[in-house]
């Protein structure tokens, strides 16, 4: 069937839409509000590119093992283009312990658990030019949509295009399918709704506030050793980041709890930010003077919420045509990495359903069946994370909290019995990556017995007697991370 395909949005989410569909021979015309990137390499597209529309654009990016495999699979000359350009691949034995290198023996599956990582800007910078490529494939810069053009027909309300403007004026583009990747800021859900439909939605807050700061290693040094703290961490008040990035670049992203209001107005501040890093032991070798600077502001994000959306199943009548993708469907927190792998994974859900019927009832209720199965458990896993975390940064601003046996328990067994067992075991560590790349239920490794039993041997064994597999203290306490940085450590405690 020749379908003509528009894609509101040239962003990660339309990208992969492209790279999905493109193949298939449809026409596809991709509509994006901003304009198109500077000429030149990856540097000028980090200076110099406007994406109003991408307020994540310079935060920390990566893509999980799941997503690079699509790239790898379905277009090895892209998946060059971006080794090309400079992007990292990160793979398995980066993440091994002391402890694992001594029994460790490689495996055919190690080669599956690698990240690829970037800036955002060159990610999406490669990837559109190789889209572009494609002779069916159109992408209208600085064009924005209006909205939604729709009918009502007998099956339910139809979406048949999009009315548009740009520097020539108004026009309506009729399409036979529409998808929509325009983000988290998407208008065209609230159209539709106003219009009759129905798209139930469930959403909360993430808990956190984003703070990233871009980095380049100096002429002639080199990246730090990974050391044993690591570059990731978890301090209850602060949440660290590290993530090596392409062309001599790295970014650092720091978390905070919402609640933290004062650690949050001072963290916008280079040199506030570049203090809080310095006193980290996994990130100071990065920040040291010698070895590198700092190359951007600090970029905030607030407001982070994760949110998912129905646009078919029991009770919902059909809507027919449209297809959210990315943050326009389901919007994660980006603590978790996963907003372009679930971007992906729609796109080419979206492929095959497409693919396998013509009917456009039976398209949008696949659909959002293969979204149900692929992505709600990830999502519920990190929603559930989430409230874990947002309960535990109150209790840490509540004077003389003292937790239950309950929560005594499992954090516990989190971080004497789960934590030690994955950085002990190589084989528990393959188990556990599954999980965290998407590529299997991300609790499916812990329910299965042999795991569990290692596990809780790992647990019940004598403190001092698996010492060597505890990571070393990720950073100061907060009350001495405050007085370092010349903040009162009791101001929140008593807003909160």
């Amino acid at each position: 069937m020749h379908e003509r395909v528009l894609i509101i949005g040239a962003g990660i989410g339309g990208l992969c839409a492209a790279l999905a569909l493109a193949p298939t021979g449809r026409d596809i015309v991709i509509l994006e509000r901003d304009p198109a990137p500077p000429r030149g390499g990856a540097d000028n597209a980090f200076t110099d590119w406007t994406r109003r529309g991408v307020g994540h654009l310079r935060h920390s990016h990566a893509f999980l093992a799941r997503l690079r495999t699509i790239i790898r699979n379905e277009h090895p000359e892209l998946h060059a283009d971006l080794l090309a350009a400079g992007c990292r691949e990160l793979g398995f034995e980066r993440m091994l312990t002391d402890l694992h290198r001594q029994a460790y023996r490689p495996q055919a599956a190690d080669r599956d658990f690698v990240v690829l990582t970037s800036r955002r800007t060159t990610l999406e910078l490669v990837i559109r030019r190789y889209v572009e490529r494609y002779p069916n494939v159109r992408i209208d810069s600085e064009t924005f949509v209006r909205k939604l053009l729709t009918q009502h027909d007998p099956q339910g309300l139809r979406v048949v295009g999009a009315s548009v403007a740009d520097a020539d004026g108004a026009r309506d583009i009729i399409g036979d399918l529409v998808i929509d990747a325009s983000g988290r800021t998407s208008s065209c859900v609230e159209q539709l709704v106003e219009e009759g439909a129905a798209i139930p939605e469930e959403s909360e807050s993430a808990g956190i506030v984003y703070f990233t700061r871009h980095y380049r290693l100096l002429a002639g040094a080199q990246e730090p050793q990974r050391t044993k703290a690591g570059g990731t961490g978890d301090l209850g008040f602060l949440k660290f980041g590290l993530f090596p990035a392409d062309n001599g670049c790295f970014s650092i992203t720091l978390c905070t709890p919402e609640p933290e209001m004062e650690l949050r107005k001072a963290i916008v501040r280079p040199e506030v930010f570049d203090a809080i890093c310095a006193r980290l032991p996994g990130l100071a070798p990065w920040v040291d003077p010698a070895v590198a600077e700092g190359v951007s502001r600090v970029f905030g994000m607030g407001e982070l919420h994760s949110r998912w959306r129905q646009v078919a199943g029991e009770g919902i009548a059909p809507l027919l045509g449209y297809f959210p993708v990315g943050d326009a469907l389901v919007r994660t927190n980006p603590l978790y990495g996963r907003g372009c792998s679930f971007a992906a994974i729609t796109a080419y859900a979206l492929r095959d359903v497409i693919v396998s019927t013509g009917d456009a009832a039976d398209r949008i209720q696949a659909f959002q069946a293969r979204i149900n199965d692929d992505l709600r458990p990830y999502y519920l896993n990190m929603r559930d994370q989430d409230r874990a975390a947002i309960r535990r940064a109150r209790q840490q601003l509540t004077p003389g909290y003292r937790p239950s046996l309950r929560s005594r328990l499992i954090k516990s067994f989190l971080e004497d019995g789960v934590n030690i067992a994955i950085r002990s075991d190589a084989d528990l560590l393959r188990e556990a990556l599954r999980g965290f790349h998407m590529l299997e239920h991300p609790s499916a490794w812990l329910k299965r017995p042999d795991n569990l039993a290692k596990v809780l041997r790992y647990w019940f064994t004598r403190r001092d007697q698996k010492a060597d597999a505890y990571p070393p203290k990720p950073g100061p306490g907060r009350t001495e991370m405050f007085q370092s940085l010349g903040l009162a450590a009791d101001v929140d405690m008593i807003q909160a």
